[in-house]
């Protein structure tokens, strides 16, 4: 093993090249962390749904046993941990088990200490205080991070949300959203009373309810790690959001996309340094490891405002963590194992950063979550299995060959494809299909959808085909509204 403190990247890579302790993220499925097991010795993914069939050799998936309704991604954890196959495959694999999660609770940290195992995240009260968007603002205040204008109270009726609107000063276009929520589950665009009155039981009782004032913005993502060394931060990110070809949910997240000039130089300088402050009050709040912040960008203006903060992995960290720069240094997510693995490093924080931020080291690549948008429910009979696609000359899409790296896609005419919706599954409105990466855009520059993404959406929904519920069946008891596993 490397000598008492890591002193820089080459040592940090060795120390893992060579570690010891068993490492498991345990999750619906092991898209977040997508090659993480290959930087990491004994790091395995544990997961509910097989999106490989079985080919994947770091992927263990126990077979289903019966279980009450999933509601949320740790209800599916805490299934996991409790499963005989899971205990039993963890205890065979000896040593101290680390567990990492993309959603955890009070009671996922209570199975895991049972296990013998240790969360490497902080804990699940500290990290859902901080997400909630509530809170999010205040932390970014102190951190001299501004919220697009807004005002934080609770509603009572429409003329009580007018009446608190006018004397905040930010007009009556506006966007709400609850303390939590994610994909536009929770986010409400209001301007009259119509629109209040088709949300008002989902913002009357809510509690305390952030009130923005509507601006015309671009969505982005940047993705960051608060070290006992300093804040680490990735690249900024476009944010796909709200594509019918993709969601259901307006304002719903569907993908991102990394390419060096995403935004203008002055923007990606902002939201890197932005950022960074943030982090640093985050360390200072008692939270360290990984987080995500959502920027939006006046489209007028090109002002910046912090959008929300997500204080774990996100469905953007498979970008992270596969960029160029992550294969020329290491993925940002090491350093998240780094920080809880007591082991002491020394690192410049601000030499990375500089090197992050250089555009050499950002190649284009582009992630596109595809669901189910139609109002029907049925039962899935074909699905694309997870590999390398091509689309041939004439636009139409066809499996080449089995893969479960992305880097495998050798050009713009191919793709890798995880699926995530498999045979006999249900299809209902909002249901995950899976997740198309490609390289190069998926957007205009004017961020709609390209004609060459349209067609890869469109190719891999041509693989997917569905019967009827069996009429004695009333259907799937589905969550409403149903909640997102990446």
């Amino acid at each position: 093993m490397v000598g008492t403190v890591l002193k820089n990247i080459s040592e940090i890579r060795r120390y893992f090249h060579r570690n010891e302790d068993p490492i498991y993220f345990i999750s619906a499925t092991n898209f977040n962390l997508l090659g993480l097991d290959e930087w990491v010795k004994n790091f395995k993914y544990i997961c509910y749904i097989d999106c490989y069939g079985g080919k994947h050799p770091n992927v263990f998936c126990p077979s289903e046993q019966p279980h009450a309704e999933f509601q949320s991604i740790e209800d599916i954890n805490n299934y996991l941990l409790q499963h005989k196959e899971v205990i039993d495959f963890i205890k065979r694999r000896g040593g101290k088990p680390k567990f990492v999660f993309l959603m955890f609770d009070e009671e996922t940290e209570r199975l895991s200490k049972e296990l013998g195992a240790e969360v490497w995240f902080p804990k699940a009260k500290l990290r859902t205080s901080m997400d909630n968007k509530i809170e999010t603002v205040r932390i970014g205040n102190k951190a001299g991070v501004p919220s697009v204008p807004n005002v934080l109270a609770e509603v009572k009726s429409y003329d009580d949300l007018k009446k608190t609107c006018e004397k905040a000063g930010i007009g009556h276009d506006l966007v709400l959203q609850s303390a939590f929520g994610d994909s536009g589950h929770t986010t409400f665009f209001i301007k009259s009373e119509a629109d209040f009155r088709r949300h008002e039981h989902e913002i009357v009782g809510e509690g305390e309810i952030k009130i923005m004032k509507r601006i015309d913005c671009r969505g982005s993502a940047i993705e960051a790690c608060a070290t006992s060394q300093g804040t680490i931060v990735g690249p900024l990110m476009t944010e796909l959001v709200g594509f019918k070809e993709l969601t259901p949910y307006r304002g719903g997240w569907c993908g991102n996309e990394i390419l060096s000039t995403a935004f203008p130089q002055k923007v990606r300088n902002q939201a890197r340094d932005l950022t960074f402050k943030f982090g640093e009050q985050l360390r200072k709040e008692g939270y360290r490891g990984y987080f995500e912040l959502d920027f939006l960008i006046d489209k007028k203006t090109g002002d910046l405002w912090l959008g929300e903060l997500n204080p774990r992995i996100t469905g953007a960290s498979s970008m992270t963590n596969h960029a160029a720069f992550a294969h020329a240094d290491a993925p940002l997510f090491l350093f998240h194992l780094l920080e809880f693995s007591r082991k002491k490093f020394n690192l410049d924080v601000d030499e990375l950063n500089a090197r992050w931020a250089d555009p050499d080291n950002i190649d284009s690549w582009s992630q596109m979550v595809i669901k189910h948008t139609e109002d029907s429910v049925d039962i899935c009979t074909a699905s694309p299995e997870t590999g390398i696609y091509k689309m041939l000359e004439d636009g139409r899409v066809v499996f080449d060959r089995f893969d479960y790296h992305r880097r495998a896609v050798e050009s713009e005419n191919e793709a890798f494809f995880l699926r995530i919706l498999g045979p006999g599954d249900y299809r209902y409105e909002g249901a995950d299909i899976g997740i198309l990466v490609t390289r190069g855009r998926s957007m205009t520059k004017g961020f709609s959808l390209n004609e060459r993404a349209k067609k890869w959406i469109h190719g891999i929904k041509q693989g997917v085909e569905g019967k009827p519920l069996p009429t004695a069946s009333a259907g799937p008891e589905l969550a409403e509204p149903a909640f997102k596993i990446l």
